[in-house]
């Protein structure tokens, strides 16, 4: 694995985190009643995904085009970028359980 590459892999974990720690505190914003502090947590989550999504569709490009060429795009498939993806795909699913609870804490506070 390049330097750069590992680089950009903990730039998808750190983002995937932040995000993921932005809609934890969305539904804790919410659970307190404090509606727009929670929807600005889901609006800041987001941008925390999106700085994760960018380098992740760079990766995705990188590989396509190294098998497009009839290369091993092996050296990009490692542990690493598994947790990173994986860290992308909870953060998802964190931002669909925070938009849930704001709602429901809406609708009963």
């Amino acid at each position: 694995m390049t330097e750069e590459l590992e680089l950009t892999l903990f730039q998808i974990i750190t983002a995937a985190g932040g995000s993921k720690s932005s809609y934890i505190a969305a539904i804790q914003e919410a659970k307190a009643g404090n509606f727009d502090a929670a929807k600005q947590l889901v609006t800041d989550g987001d941008n925390f995904q999106s700085q994760a999504h960018d380098p992740h569709a760079k990766l995705l490009t990188q590989e396509a085009q190294l098998s497009m060429e009839g290369k091993n795009s092996a050296d990009l498939v490692c542990l690493l970028l598994i947790h990173a993806e994986d860290q992308m795909m909870s953060c998802e699913v964190f931002k669909q359980m925070a938009e849930e609870f704001i709602a429901v804490y809406e609708k009963i506070g």
